[in-house]
């Protein structure tokens, strides 16, 4: 179930957002994502985008339509993505999806397409 924009912390402005641009190559200047699903349509190589902080249970989804892999990272540096360092991205490959759930306020899980 995606976001039901219930919280205050960043709830998504649009419900999907077609055309996004990663950018920054650090969680500081990453790209901030606003939708509940989000479609990468430019990524330079070593860029990146950073979820939106999320209620426990939300959801949010990115698709990379590009060529290029993109970095996706946690929505604030003291939570983490699966196994991986807090603050740290993971890789979306190219012409992958990838589904976000955020189960504490240190933990995304990510649910990746094949």
């Amino acid at each position: 179930m995606l976001s039901k924009n219930a919280g205050t912390n960043h709830p998504p402005k649009t419900f999907v957002d077609t055309s996004v641009s990663a950018a920054g190559t650090s969680i500081s200047d990453a790209t901030d994502l606003t939708a509940d699903v989000s479609v990468l349509d430019s990524v330079a190589s070593g860029a990146g985008v950073q979820l939106y902080d999320m209620e426990i249970g939300d959801s949010q989804e990115v698709y990379n339509d590009t060529t290029t892999e993109c970095l996706v990272y946690p929505p604030i540096s003291t939570s983490g993505i699966n196994q991986i360092a807090v603050g740290s991205a993971m890789v979306l490959p190219a012409k992958t999806s990838c589904e976000f759930r955020k189960l504490t306020v240190t933990l995304v899980v990510a649910y990746m397409s094949a």
